[in-house]
């Protein structure tokens, strides 16, 4: 056991990364999971496409918690909840929190986006802006990683796209804001399952590894209750032709 300055501890098998972001860290376990750009480009897109200041945000499925500290730096919401399935990602947000002195601003929820009424009901509609980086593969899809933890992460294995979205609309308020990052192939299941949700798509980006490739990542911005029209924004690339982050990737990151 690694103790810091803190008080904070972390386990041998875990290590602890300095993020960026004001100096954020974030502990995080290897054989787990880490978290990587997409979590930075969704974060840096729900800051951003937000109509309104958030005061209460929301992610489903948060992790360790990257994705609430980074908006924690890039937006000024008080009130800013994690939610999570597996107990230990669950104690390493919390334990994030701790380390980064944002106790007062973080709170971290161990629960299934599937049993929101148990854990959400304070939250109902109380919510001006929910994000997500949900599992990309459909349950049986793909190929499943011997790792519990990088296998729910991933896969859909204990709740569905479809669940996401309806939690999401659950805590919306009217006219509040969905923020999600997703695969390009699940373009026509977002469009339906949300506006069934109630959540209406409003703005898609495609996101490519490199600079006019095909996009293997999207980021999509939905507005609970919000009017049939969909606007399609500027792709971005990840890196360039030489193999550095492009100009958009080291803003997302504020560099």
């Amino acid at each position: 056991m690694i103790f810091y300055d803190d008080g904070t501890a972390a386990g041998t098998d875990e290590r602890i990364d300095d993020i960026g972001f004001g100096n954020l860290k974030l502990i995080q376990k290897p054989k787990d999971f880490c978290y990587g750009v997409d979590a930075v480009i969704l974060a840096d897109f729900a800051a951003n496409s937000a109509k309104v200041s958030p005061r209460i945000i929301a992610d489903l499925g948060t992790g360790t918690g990257v994705i609430p500290l980074i908006l924690s730096y890039k937006t000024d919401a008080p009130e800013i909840y994690g939610i999570e399935v597996q107990i230990d990602s669950y104690e390493r947000a919390v334990r994030n929190a701790r380390l980064n002195l944002l106790e007062d601003r973080l709170t971290f929820i161990n629960g299934d986006v599937k049993d929101k009424l148990r854990w959400g009901a304070n939250l109902k509609e109380a919510v001006d802006m929910v994000v997500s980086n949900p599992p990309y593969f459909k349950s049986g899809g793909g190929i499943v990683n011997g790792t519990s933890a990088k296998a729910v992460a991933r896969h859909e294995t204990t709740a569905g796209l479809e669940d996401f979205m309806e939690c999401a609309a659950y805590l919306l308020k009217p006219k509040g804001d969905f923020f999600m990052v997703h695969r390009p192939s699940r373009l026509v299941d977002v469009c339906c399952f949300g506006r069934a949700a109630g959540l209406e798509p409003k703005e898609i980006r495609f996101v490519s590894p490199t600079e006019g490739a095909i996009p293997n990542i999207m980021l999509v911005h939905m507005v609970k209750g919000g009017g049939s029209e969909l606007r399609f924004m500027t792709p971005l690339a990840v890196y360039d032709g030489k193999g550095n982050y492009t100009e958009d990737l080291l803003k997302a990151y504020n560099r």
